[in-house]
């Protein structure tokens, strides 16, 4: 029997019903793409066999197997080396015997010389050091030197309070400070809280803690303002300051054409230009500051070219940050403090030339190490290692990579139409006053100016810039309101109590603090806050001295010579990732007060390339991870960065180490401490 009309018309309309709500559903799919995650479904079963398979996962033992290897081959080198149980230690040679009766001696001497506590007092805290290492003969000479720096090294720089704790008292406060670690380490394993919240959280349950040991007397007195190192945070925030307004005073403007530098359509060029861009500027300036501008503008060129895996790009500016950085006294931190607390002098020049081969292997291994462990993204179609060498040596293409190139240059083209002239405008006026405001911030720290101060003045002349472009040459807003024709309307009029009216000012003023200083990330002050209230509180209880002394044993006081000095290297890259770097060189400068030149430079490569190994390893990653997430990409975490950054660092460490010990250009011997003299 034939349907009848009605039911015709309800299978109809349920047909179209169903139909419209296929149709729903593959435009929904076909919009759902991310814009650093270029990925889209497919919009129907019969496009389905033209995809590509999804990849799988790749197993633990494949991300965690080269950083295995790794740690497995430093064991075996340092057992072949030093015995598996250090037997095989080598004696003190003559020069060290020499180096121990020389510093027992000007010890001594200097322990028995006559000081006025109140004067010293007023030196450190007016020079911030111990003073002037040229002494005249009137003012005391190297023994007057030797004592101020002593007395600074033991009083004001590393204090030893570790015998005033109880057992309880040190090691609570090391499970609190390992706790927090582990906290900080993988913020994702528990609460949503981010790490500055955790920093500034652990900081003030140790302050809490250390408190309750104080009453109890298990535990000494918490100087937390001294343990607070005010300069990191002043140049935080002036690096900050600068950058925010180098990028928000002019649309095109230095910043962007910075930016635009930065790009090319081919992932492993563009890869290649941030590390190289990376090495050069955190040797010619600061690791903290390179990483802090040019984080998000990494990010900001993952997006733009539609990256589905911005990782590589990430890793490349932080970790080629802290290699660069080894190459200059100013590089970073440490480097600065190793130079201030060296008991003789090292020239930049001689620093420099000390650190040049070593950084350029560093540089080397870890460059080649990022191309080969994310080839799939760096060489897209390419069919392994050796199709990876022609693509860099002879300028071969696959079909993926001429695909980008051409969508890459299309997107340029499109994007000149919609700019129209303003593509022509060049450098502007207020681009060449961004650019006067640069040179004269790196001419300042390039003579030895405070680089806190220069930055943060840096800071407010490009405000005191922006806002007075805000106000007298941009165009103003247009507040008017219209009809529903796109008539103006008349500005509403106001009355007060009285009834008279009230005239309306010419423009509203808006400040910079309700624009731009909003976008200061005082979260990341936090979380250097409340690390160096952790990482105080757990120097105190002298666990990383005891972990010194006893993983170096017969090694401590031949720390620099083969073959003691790869697996002192190694010990200095575990404290620098677990008490941080800047600590480790305070202890060792007190430790060891008439440590030659060598060792340091050994101290300072070992100690800066450590800050590859973890995430909490160097300041540089922290600040990559934080200006990365507050973007949205949360791409570089520890998890992620751990399996390629535990086998570079040992490589580079390695690599730079053995080279050290060949060439080096600075005295094994103390000059000041008369080791030097026949």
């Amino acid at each position: 029997q034939p349907p009848t009309d009605l039911q015709y018309n309800q299978h109809s309309n349920g047909r179209n019903k169903t139909q419209e709500s296929q149709r729903r559903k593959q435009k929904h799919n076909l919009t759902m793409s991310s814009p650093l995650y270029d990925v889209e479904k497919n919009p129907s079963p019969a496009l389905e066999a033209e995809t590509k398979p999804v990849e799988k996962k790749a197993s633990s033992l494949r991300t965690w197997g080269p950083a295995m290897v790794a740690v497995a081959g430093v064991i075996a080198i340092n057992a072949a080396l030093l015995g598996p149980t250090g037997n095989g230690i080598p004696p003190l040679s003559d020069r060290h015997l020499k180096a121990r009766k020389l510093s027992e001696s000007r010890t001594s001497d200097v322990m028995a010389l006559d000081f006025d506590a109140l004067a010293d007092h007023k030196l450190f805290t007016s020079q911030r050091g111990f003073g002037s290492r040229n002494l005249s003969d009137d003012e005391g000479g190297v023994m007057e030197y030797t004592r101020r720096r002593h007395r600074y090294l033991g009083e004001y720089t590393h204090v030893d309070v570790s015998d005033e704790f109880s057992a309880l008292g040190k090691w609570s406060t090391a499970v609190i400070y390992f706790a927090f670690w582990v906290f900080l380490m993988f913020p994702n394993w528990f609460l949503p809280i981010g790490r500055p919240g955790i920093a500034l959280g652990g900081g003030l349950t140790m302050v809490v803690w250390r408190f309750l040991l104080q009453i109890t007397g298990h535990g000494p007195w918490f100087d937390a303002e001294r343990v607070i190192i005010m300069e990191p945070l002043f140049l935080l925030f002036g690096l900050m300051l600068t950058t925010i307004y180098l990028e928000k005073m002019e649309r095109g403007g230095l910043f962007d054409k910075l930016r635009d530098s930065l790009d090319d359509p081919i992932n492993w060029k563009r890869s290649f230009k941030i590390m190289a861009m990376s090495t050069i500027g955190s040797a010619a300036v600061m690791n903290d500051s390179v990483v802090l501008i040019f984080s998000g503008v990494v990010v900001d060129l993952c997006v733009k070219n539609k990256v589905a895996n911005s990782l590589p790009y990430l890793l490349s500016l932080a970790t080629t940050a802290n290699i660069g950085s080894a190459l200059t006294m100013t590089g970073n931190p440490q480097n600065i403090l190793i130079v201030s607390l060296a008991y003789d002098d090292i020239p930049w020049l001689e620093f420099a030339t000390n650190m040049v081969l070593p950084v350029i292997a560093a540089t080397v291994i870890n460059g080649a190490m990022v191309f080969i462990y994310y080839s799939k993204e760096l060489f897209p179609g390419s069919s392994g290692l050796f199709e990876n060498f022609g693509i860099v040596l002879g300028g071969n293409r696959t079909p993926e990579m001429l695909a980008q190139e051409h969508a890459f240059y299309a997107r340029e083209a499109a994007a000149k139409e919609v700019k129209g002239d303003e593509e022509n405008l060049g450098w502007t006026i207020w681009s060449k006053l961004q650019i006067i405001v640069v040179v004269l911030f790196l001419a300042a720290f390039a003579i030895g100016l405070d680089v806190c101060v220069v930055s943060i003045c840096a800071g407010c002349i490009l405000m005191v810039m922006t806002a007075w472009k805000r106000q007298h040459y941009d165009p103003k807003p247009d507040n008017v309101d219209y009809d529903a024709e796109g008539n103006p309307l008349p500005p509403k009029k106001t009355y007060d109590m009285d009834g008279n009216e009230i005239e309306p000012e010419e423009e509203e003023l808006i400040t910079e603090s309700e624009t731009t200083l909003t976008e200061v990330d005082y979260g990341l002050l936090m979380l250097f806050i409340g690390q160096f209230l952790l990482i105080g509180s757990f120097d105190d209880t002298g666990v990383p001295q005891a972990f010194f002394s006893l993983t170096m044993g017969g090694c401590a006081e031949q720390m620099t010579s083969v073959p003691c000095v790869y697996w002192f290297v190694m010990v200095v890259t575990i404290l620098s990732n677990l008490a941080s770097n800047v600590p480790v060189v305070q202890m060792l400068a007190a430790t060891f007060p008439y440590a030659t030149p060598y060792d340091w430079i050994q101290v300072s490569f070992s100690a800066t390339i450590a800050g590859n190994l973890t995430m909490l390893g160097s300041a540089a990653n922290m600040i990559v991870a934080f200006q990365a997430a507050k973007v949205g990409d949360r791409t570089f975490t520890s998890e992620r960065h751990a399996p390629f950054g535990i086998p570079s660092t040992i490589l580079s460490l390695y690599a730079g180490t053995f080279i050290l010990t060949l060439i080096h250009f600075s005295p094994e011997c103390s000059v000041r401490l008369g080791e030097c003299e026949e």
